[in-house]
C-alpha cells in the first residue's frame, strides 16, 4: 500500500496554472512579486525593526553564486536560479514537487532606506537581506511644552 499526501485543492491549483499557461494569462507577470516572470518564487518573511528591515528568503538548494540581489529606484530584486539536477532514467520517480529553474521576487521599499548600506548573507538555504533605514528616518520623541 502506498501512502499519499491528501491535498484536495492541489489539483485545482495545478489545473489553474495549466489553464493560465495555455492562455498565456499574466504573460508579463506581477511586477512586484515577479510571478509569471520566473519558474518559482521563494517564500519570504519581512520584518521591520526600529533601525532596519530584515528579509528572510527560503532558497534551499540554491548556490550563493546563482543569487543576484539589486536595489534600484526603491525596488529590491531577488533573482537567481536553482539548477536542474541530473536524473537517472532507471529511477522510478512517483512524485516530483521541488521546482527547478529561475526565481524572482521584487519588493517596493520606502524612501527611508539607506541603499548604500544594504547587506546580505546566505546560510543553510536561507538568504538574509538587511536593509538599514537612514538616520533621518529614525523616529524621535518630541517634547510637549506646557
Amino acid at each position: 500500500m502506498t501512502l499519499m499526501r491528501y491535498e484536495p485543492f492541489n489539483l485545482l491549483s495545478q489545473f489553474q496554472r495549466e489553464v493560465n499557461h495555455l492562455l498565456d494569462v499574466g504573460r508579463f507577470g506581477d511586477e512586484e512579486t515577479g510571478h509569471g516572470l520566473a519558474d518559482w518564487a521563494p517564500a519570504v518573511d519581512i520584518k521591520e525593526e526600529p533601525n532596519q528591515f530584515v528579509i528572510h528568503a527560503d532558497l534551499p538548494g540554491v548556490e550563493v553564486k546563482d543569487i543576484d540581489i539589486a536595489l534600484e529606484n526603491g525596488i529590491l530584486t531577488l533573482k537567481g536560479q536553482r539548477a536542474m539536477e541530473q536524473r537517472e532514467e532507471s529511477k522510478n520517480y512517483r512524485r516530483v514537487e521541488r521546482v527547478r529553474g529561475t526565481f524572482l521576487r521584487r519588493f517596493s521599499l520606502p524612501d527611508a532606506v539607506d541603499a548604500e548600506k544594504v547587506t546580505a548573507k546566505c546560510r543553510d538555504g536561507v538568504l538574509e537581506v538587511l536593509v538599514p533605514k537612514r538616520e533621518t528616518a529614525q523616529p524621535r520623541r518630541i517634547a510637549i511644552e506646557s
